[in-house]
């Protein structure tokens, strides 16, 4: 059961590439009202990216469309950490595991970055490429970066819209783990075109990647035509068939609860812009899945589910535009708590 004397801090980041809107970083403590988090971060900051620090919960990483930030007191103050390059939006921020030091950041243009200093200084891996396979209206972007916790010199990176790639050592060298994707493409419920030019778009549209030590070196991954899994090394990808459990099958983030690894947790819903949206929870490893968020009416696609790093019964998930619903019993009951108006487009979402 939650805790009282210990309130989650929830956190929001929202890109609003509409004009208008309202972008930034936006947290709730406990149950009071949203704040919009502002002390050094430029007006207008787009937020796509937030990832705390799992040893220390006041030391928060984002990335925004001007290259990353930092906060070491929970969100009140922030500084930028400079990238080496310029012009550079980041997308993915990971802490690696065994050494929260070491920090990666994920970038469009494509591109991963590395820092052994806490962010202070890094350092571009060279490798980490893939070639381009589809011509989209964005520039690709490296969506979700996930160590594999039995081997966290293993970190793969799921890339919107480009595939995924993994590394097998921190981020020296690369392998391009597409080809079987691209195969999948052929199956004709797996074919999906919107902006481009090739029916192979959907399944090299990658929004998240999670690993879990119930299941070592196995990724799975949301995806715009599903969850889909490897059991060896991303050769082969295998369609978890989630469509079995669930009317909503566009997989947009896919977590892994930090106190049971048989855990999944995965927003669906129908499209990238919907009117619908969903969580599910596997106890299996994805064999099986149900509906969490019972009660919840998202009114667009859910975006992204966060997890509470200690207490198992506090889950989050936020919507495109702006509703958050959390439940602190385990699912039994959700409350719904709305960011402020004007508030859209939400692309991530973190608990502490």
């Amino acid at each position: 059961m939650a805790n009282p004397s210990r309130p989650s801090r929830v956190y929001v980041g929202v890109g609003s590439f509409t004009s208008g809107k309202r972008p930034g970083i936006f947290r709730r403590v406990g149950d009071g009202g949203w704040e919009q988090l502002t002390k050094g971060l430029p007006e207008g900051t787009k937020v796509q990216a937030i990832t705390v620090d799992p040893t220390n919960p006041d030391i928060i990483y984002i990335g925004t469309h001007d290259g990353p930030y930092r906060s070491k007191n929970g969100g009140d103050a922030w500084e930028r950490l400079a990238l080496p390059e310029s012009g550079l939006q980041v997308w993915s921020v990971l802490v690696h595991p065994g050494d929260p030091r070491r920090i990666y950041a994920g970038t469009s243009p494509v591109g991963v970055f590395r820092s052994d200093d806490g962010g202070d200084t890094w350092r571009r891996l060279p490798k980490a490429i893939l070639p381009e396979r589809v011509k989209m209206g964005f520039a690709c972007r490296v969506m979700r970066l996930a160590a594999d916790p039995a081997r966290p010199e293993t970190i793969w990176a799921g890339l919107e819209v480009g595939g995924i790639m993994k590394t097998d050592d921190g981020g020296e060298t690369w392998t391009d783990c597409t080809a079987d994707l691209v195969k999948l493409a052929d199956r004709p419920h797996l074919k999906s075109r919107i902006v481009s030019d090739t029916e192979i778009e959907g399944m090299l549209d990658i929004h998240a990647v999670a690993l879990t030590p119930a299941n070592p070196g196995v990724p799975y991954a949301a995806i715009r035509m599903g969850l889909f899994q490897s059991t060896d090394g991303g050769a082969r990808w295998r369609d978890m068939e989630v469509g079995r459990f669930s009317p909503l099958t566009y997989g947009r983030d896919i977590r892994v609860s930090p106190q049971d690894p048989r855990v999944l947790y995965a927003c669906l819903s129908p499209a990238a812009r919907s009117q619908d949206g969903s969580l599910y929870r596997s106890d299996d490893v994805g064999e099986t899945w149900t509906r969490f968020d019972h009660g919840v009416k998202a009114e667009t696609t859910m975006m992204a589910v966060a997890l509470h790093p200690t207490d198992a019964d506090r889950v989050y998930c936020v919507s495109r535009t702006g509703q958050v619903f959390g439940t602190e019993d385990g699912g039994r009951s959700w409350r719904e708590h709305r960011l402020p108006d004007g508030v859209e487009d939400i692309y991530a979402l973190a608990c502490a």
